[in-house]
């Protein structure tokens, strides 16, 4: 799959997650979940998110860290596995088929920036008239005016999503009559392949139905090796999130032996993994690779380049900002990892058709999230989904959005 010009590699590799699962589990050649119809939603969400947290900072300036935080790309196309959870349990999905791709999600930049701008335009208006005396429920009021005009502007620019459809499946089984016609070296004309068909679904019908996964049985571990975050212990960011009414988000903090051992575990078992981390580094884009050894800049520049893991974290050198989904783990004669299958979304003429190669040590280095089944975590780190989470501010480098 192909994100385009657009800051979805979190929506894409969730959806990548989940279409593996669909498809296995009705006996599919392929499928592809639209996109755009959650980044439809994500847009109007994000919105009134970031309306939401104005109205719970009006008392505090402009130029105040948390305010800068808040205003900072109010409806940003990045994000998380966990806003991506929100949005499903909202909305549900629909098949690409459903709501095909537009010029605005294919190339998100001009949109983005121009509901960026309507936005603070709003703030500012929300703030003023506190400033003016206005009492909560006129704010309230206000807000609610402020969302129509959110919704007409994202419903010009992709247009509305549908509330049901039509769903047409084919499995690969191999119908009778082609069979009959491959052997003879002829074709038939004629699809024969079993089809399931669905009319009028809703979306929120469709997965349950067809795709059924339990989204509060997947738990982010993070990877952040820093003081200020100690392992074993559960973390919330405080303002940061998509639909207003879910629950905050958290991640689990563990050492990277517990790490590694629940994605080997997992893609073991035949679950893909989203995952987390700095694209940035060492990697070749055309070719395929994530590897320390790939730029040998410490030979061209006659210095060594030995940051570690918390020291890019702490200084913002390479904080996460891109989601892919691990596919496959090779294991040496040890059982131990030393390269992973990655899938990308950056379109089948990138990497061997679309898939990448990561070099173990790379991953140590640079995955700083991944989520993970329930059943595959250990009981210490099971036991800390029961504990009271810390939260972080919005700026502290525990995990950051991916675009």
């Amino acid at each position: 799959t192909s994100q385009e010009h657009s800051g979805r590699c979190w929506m894409f590799a969730s959806l990548n997650t989940l279409r593996y699962e669909l498809m296995h589990k009705w006996n599919l050649d392929d499928f592809e979940f639209s996109e755009s119809y959650l980044f439809f939603y994500d847009k109007l969400e994000k919105s009134n998110f970031y309306l939401e947290n104005v109205l719970k900072t009006l008392d505090k300036t402009t130029d105040s860290r948390i305010f800068e935080a808040v205003n900072e790309g109010p409806a940003d196309d990045g994000g998380w596995w966990q806003m991506f959870v929100a949005l499903v349990k909202k909305y549900g999905l629909v098949p690409k088929e459903a709501y095909p791709e537009s010029s605005n999600s294919r190339d998100s930049s001009a949109f983005e920036q121009y509901l960026n701008t309507k936005l603070r335009e709003f703030a500012a208006e929300l703030r003023d008239a506190h400033q003016a005396g206005k009492s909560v429920e006129e704010l309230r009021s206000l807000k609610t005016g402020q969302m129509s005009v959110v919704y007409r502007i994202c419903a010009i620019a992709m247009g509305e999503p549908p509330a049901s459809f039509d769903l047409l499946l084919r499995v690969k089984d191999e119908g009778k009559d082609d069979a009959k016609a491959s052997e003879s070296g002829t074709k038939s004309g004629i699809d024969s392949r079993r089809q399931i068909v669905e009319h009028g679904i809703t979306p929120q019908e469709f997965y349950a139905k067809y795709v059924g996964e339990d989204l509060d049985d997947f738990v982010s571990l993070t990877n952040s090796p820093l003081a200020s975050t100690p392992y074993y212990r559960r973390y919330q960011l405080a303002f940061v999130g998509n639909v207003a009414e879910a629950a905050p988000m958290d991640f689990i903090n563990v050492p990277l032996d517990v790490f590694k051992k629940a994605a080997v575990d997992q893609i073991s078992a035949g679950h893909p993994i989203w995952f987390a981390c700095d694209c940035t580094q060492f990697s070749l884009r055309a070719a395929g690779y994530f590897d320390c050894d790939s730029v040998r800049v410490d030979q061209l520049f006659g210095t060594d380049f030995d940051f570690d893991k918390a020291h890019g974290l702490e200084y913002g050198d390479s904080p996460s900002n891109h989601a892919m989904t691990l596919t496959g783990v090779n294991l040496d004669e040890q059982g131990k990892p030393n390269r992973w299958k990655v899938e990308n979304s950056w379109g089948k003429d990138n990497g061997e058709d679309g898939y990448y190669v990561a070099s173990d040590k790379w991953f140590d280095r640079y995955v700083t999230e991944i989520i993970i089944r329930k059943e595959y975590l250990d009981d210490a780190t099971r036991a800390l989904l029961e504990t009271e989470p810390v939260e972080l501010d919005p700026w502290q480098p525990l995990t950051k959005r991916c675009r």
